[in-house]
């Protein structure tokens, strides 16, 4: 359970990474109230799961997932490039993300 909530952490995280770049510096409403929702229920899930996983491998998968979401998001949602390097370097992210969890 505490992977699973930790994996929707990490989902809430890309939702607040990317909702920074739509509130426009928090000068609008309503991407900054759910850029901040995003940001409150991203630690209180994080903080449940640290209940029975340990701190950095969940602080390391949780980044990571994030890391990984925002730079896919950025390429898709907001014409960010997406070179070979780039792809590479996300993709031994995710092989980093797998083996912490497989090393838990």
């Amino acid at each position: 359970m505490s992977w699973i909530l930790l994996f929707f952490a990490g989902l809430f995280e890309i939702g607040w990474a990317i909702g920074l770049k739509y509130t426009d510096g928090f000068s609008k409403l309503v991407p900054t109230v759910l850029t901040v929702a995003s940001m409150i229920v991203s630690l209180a899930l994080l903080g449940l799961a640290l209940k029975t996983l340990p701190v950095g491998t969940a602080y390391a998968v949780w980044t990571g997932i994030g890391t990984v979401g925002t730079a896919l998001l950025g390429i898709w949602l907001l014409g960010e490039p997406a070179t070979a390097i780039r792809l590479a370097c996300i993709a031994l992210i995710v092989c980093g993300i797998m083996g912490l969890k497989f090393a838990a």
